[in-house]
């Protein structure tokens, strides 16, 4: 039982420090003043395949800024998140937008 409890502590610790990504995406000269100008959460069925819900639009996030960055990314909250939703092959990703 011991050897069991270690090595799920072990995979869930590998989880959150292997499981975390970013895509940054910047359009003119990008968010330079790192202001937030929007932040959501997409789902995605069957291993990230097919997406939940509508699509994140990283303009419309901006508010109509010529100068804005999009980052795409899987944070701890989403690793965790996927622990538990993985099973049924949904998981998370964080989109965050900033502008000047």
């Amino acid at each position: 039982m011991r050897r069991l409890t270690i090595l799920l502590a072990m995979i869930f610790a590998l989880s959150i420090l292997g499981g975390c990504f970013t895509m940054n995406h910047t359009v003119g000269t990008g968010g330079v003043g790192g202001e937030v100008a929007g932040k959501k959460r997409q789902w995605y069925f069957l291993w990230g395949l097919v997406p939940l819900g509508g699509p994140v639009d990283g303009g419309q996030m901006a508010g109509g800024a010529a100068n804005f960055t999009v980052k795409s990314q899987q944070t701890p909250v989403d690793v965790l998140l996927n622990l538990v939703t993985g099973f049924v092959t949904i998981y998370s990703r964080t989109i965050v937008t900033t502008t000047k």
